[in-house]
C-alpha cells in the first residue's frame, strides 16, 4: 500500500507500506502534529515488517527504508517550532 505525504514546506512523498496496517495508524485527509506523525508511523510500519517476518522469515527491508527516509525527511523540519503532516491519500 502507498501513502502519500505532504510535509511542512508543502512537498510531497509518496511512501510505501507492505501491510494494509498503514490504514489503521493514518486517516487520508488528516494532518498531525510530527511527533504524534512519526509515533503512528513507527508503529504502523515496525507492525507491517513484523507481518513480513511470520509470514516470508525475515523483516520487511523496505518497511525498514521507508521509515528511515521518514524520519530523516521529518528531522529537516526540527527547528520548525510546530510542524504538521498531512496524510493526502492512499493507494493499493
Amino acid at each position: 500500500m502507498h501513502f502519500v505525504v505532504r510535509w511542512p514546506d508543502d512537498t510531497r512523498t509518496t511512501c510505501y507500506s507492505p501491510s494494509l496496517v498503514i490504514g489503521d495508524h493514518l486517516a487520508p485527509a488528516t494532518s498531525y502534529p510530527m511527533p504524534e506523525f512519526l509515533a503512528r508511523v513507527r508503529v504502523a510500519l515496525r507492525i507491517a515488517s513484523e507481518r513480513v517476518e511470520a509470514k516470508y522469515g525475515a523483516p520487511c527491508v523496505r518497511a525498514i527504508d521507508q521509515l528511515a527516509a521518514i524520519e530523516a525527511m521529518a528531522a529537516t523540519f526540527a527547528g520548525d517550532p510546530a510542524p504538521t503532516v498531512t496524510v493526502e491519500a492512499f493507494a493499493a
